[in-house]
């Protein structure tokens, strides 16, 4: 079963996403900010992680710069789902080493589609 860690504050994206990925089949990890996916991080090994990038406490760039520097997470596939646009946004978050960046509002289905052709490269 695949595992998947999401990192999102709004409640409503959370509920939506992990509904979407349990129906599919993956084991799904809820996290609310980036302290928490970092505590996730020192048990579980995720496939994926789906970051947004304005949480509170630790946000998603400083969240991905704690990710990079573990190297038992080298085949972990992040994405960041953000609702931060603007292209500079964009270009950062694919530099700072994001295998993806998706902007909201987004598509579940396509998401669900870009993770997938991920996790098969």
């Amino acid at each position: 079963m695949k595992k998947i860690l999401i990192a999102d504050d709004e409640h409503k994206i959370l509920m939506s996403l992990e509904y979407s990925f349990k129906k599919i089949g993956y084991e799904v990890f809820i996290a609310r900010d980036g302290t928490e996916v970092l505590e996730f991080l020192k048990t579980i090994k995720p496939d994926v992680i789906l970051l947004d990038i304005m949480m509170p406490n630790l946000d998603g760039y400083s969240t991905l710069e704690e990710i990079k520097k573990n190297s038992t997470l080298e085949h972990t596939k992040v994405l960041f789902l953000s609702a931060k646009n603007n292209p500079k946004d964009i270009e950062k978050g694919l530099e700072m080493g994001a295998d993806a960046y998706v902007t909201k509002p987004y598509s579940i289905k396509k998401l669900i589609q870009q993770i997938e052709e991920l996790l098969n490269t």
